[in-house]
């Protein structure tokens, strides 16, 4: 059984940027420590990507806090955790899920039998949207959640996402 880590939005606005929090700043050495449990070929990452015109798009004047604009600062993700990844193991998303995410993870266990962990950020939005996402396309492969590795947007909605999970059968660790 190969076993995948998947990390999510990793990136300086969700940690110490526009949209930054203490639990995001608290949970950079957890991820860190947890990349490094794995070999670097079986570590996969995703990136908010937005374009300028992130507040004329729907997420935008929902959230109208730009955040995460390719090619700036606050897009990269964090320096410690970027030298950890592969390039060609991280997928750029425009938006909370990645299909390109789930697709290379169905190609995977085509060939091998996988099971997938993931950490990052925030929970309740882009580690659910993902970790769903998942589950719909590999709905017989196992998939956890490192609640000491992910952060949501509050306390609060970090323990409403892991109920959740838990509800749609992703198992919380």
């Amino acid at each position: 059984m190969r076993k995948i880590l998947i990390v999510i939005d990793m990136q300086r606005d969700f940690i110490d940027g526009s949209l930054g929090t203490d639990e995001a700043v608290s949970i950079v050495d957890a991820v860190r420590k947890k990349i490094l449990e794995y070999p670097k070929e079986d570590v996969f990452a995703t990136m908010d990507t937005h374009k300028e015109n992130y507040l004329e798009s729907q997420e935008g004047k929902n959230l109208p806090v730009k955040h995460c604009i390719e090619n700036t600062s606050g897009w990269e993700l964090y320096p410690c955790i970027a030298e950890l990844i592969y390039s060609g193991n991280i997928f750029k998303k425009p938006g909370f899920g990645s299909l390109n995410l789930a697709n290379k993870m169905l190609e995977l266990s085509k060939v091998e039998d996988i099971e997938i962990e993931m950490v990052g950020l925030c929970t309740d939005i882009c580690v659910a949207s993902n970790a769903l996402l998942l589950k719909a396309f590999l709905p017989e492969t196992r998939i956890f959640v490192d609640s000491s590795c992910c952060a949501g947007v509050t306390p609060k909605k970090h323990e409403a996402a892991l109920e959740t999970l838990r509800s749609c059968q992703i198992n919380i660790k």
